[in-house]
């Protein structure tokens, strides 16, 4: 699956996911600044079990703790074992805020470092952000 196609479906996807009400805006302010952050970790050998579970049982709820609204999570079928995630931000501004009060978190660095423990779980990552069309189902 070449890379537009992963975002393509991706972004299908999560717009799926808002348009049944799972995400709401409350603000007409946030709505008009909100950024979108496509993130893409490639993982180590053997190590995507791992890294799921680090999302699942810690990652998104201190991103929520720090400003960052999930909007989906997926395994691509095929390709290289990676990871793909859209989160939101108040603006692009605030993304940076949200990630620097996320490295600097306590209790991220000890999920971190214990995940880690038997190696590194990511070799790189890919990180793109995106703005709605006018015609998109979110904002």
């Amino acid at each position: 699956m070449s890379r537009k196609q992963l975002l393509s479906t991706c972004l299908l996807a999560a717009a799926a996911v808002v348009g049944y009400g799972v995400m709401k805006t409350n603000s007409a302010q946030a709505a008009s600044t909100r950024v979108f952050e496509m993130r893409t970790y490639y993982t180590n050998e053997g190590k995507l079990d791992a890294l799921n579970a680090r999302f699942r049982d810690h990652t998104i709820r201190i991103f929520k703790k720090h400003g960052m609204t999930s909007i989906g999570y997926w395994v691509p079928q095929e390709g290289p074992q990676r990871l793909v995630y859209i989160i939101a931000h108040e603006s692009r501004e605030a993304s940076k805020a949200n990630w620097a009060a996320f490295r600097a978190d306590p209790e991220w660095q000890k999920v971190a470092k214990e995940s880690e423990a038997n190696g590194k779980l990511v070799d790189h990552l890919e990180s793109v952000y995106m703005d709605p069309t006018d015609y998109s189902q979110i904002k």
